[in-house]
């Protein structure tokens, strides 16, 4: 019904540092709340869709969440079509947890659908596809993006001799490996079977 009566524009809430200062609101659970409020009144009537980007909200932490229930709360009250730009991705429960956390129809932070990563696989988020169709919801899964630092490893060409899941870990591992030197940090590699990823 949004599309039909509103089009397909699709509104960003994303209540930057900048953006809530120059907003004249405090950067704070109460601003990123006021920020996304005053974004869906500012919506309501004139596109369908909303959403929010919800890095800014988790960065104040409960608070943040709270925040970003009352303007998703809001968003739907309004009849907005919500997507939650939470860009999630994982195995098994975990991710199906995520899906549970953002498109069950029980919990405060319901979306209309979500935004999921598939480096683990696009079989592993079979889980939440599923319950996102049981439960009238949607998924967006990511498979590009525009940031210069993607091309590294979305714009990979293989060898003639490789394997797509080699190229692709080798070139995170290789990235992760010289920031980590770079910062005497962690490295997280695969203890299954690391001799599958060269």
């Amino acid at each position: 019904r949004a599309f039909r009566e509103r089009g397909h524009l699709c509104v960003g809430i994303d209540p930057h540092r900048s953006l809530l200062d120059a907003w004249g609101l405090a950067d704070d659970a109460r601003g990123l709340e006021e920020f996304g409020l005053r974004v869906v009144e500012a919506t309501a009537g004139r596109a369908g869709i909303v959403k929010p980007q919800v890095a800014f909200f988790e960065r104040d932490g409960s608070a943040g969440y709270a925040a970003l229930e009352r303007v998703l709360a809001a968003a739907r009250d309004a009849g907005l079509l919500v997507i939650a730009d939470a860009k999630r991705g994982d195995i098994g429960s975990t991710v199906d947890a995520y899906g549970a956390a953002w498109l069950a129809p029980d919990s405060p932070l319901r979306a209309d659908a979500v935004t999921l990563t598939a480096y683990t696989g696009v079989g592993s988020l079979d889980g939440v596809r599923a319950a996102a169709d049981a439960w009238g919801a949607g998924v967006f899964v990511l498979a590009a993006t525009s940031n210069p630092e993607a091309r590294d490893l979305q714009r990979a060409v293989l060898p003639a001799d490789g394997s797509a899941a080699g190229s692709a870990a080798r070139t995170v591992a290789r990235g992760i490996q010289d920031a980590a030197v770079a910062a005497n940090g962690p490295l997280d590699a695969p203890s299954t079977d690391p001799g599958a990823f060269g």
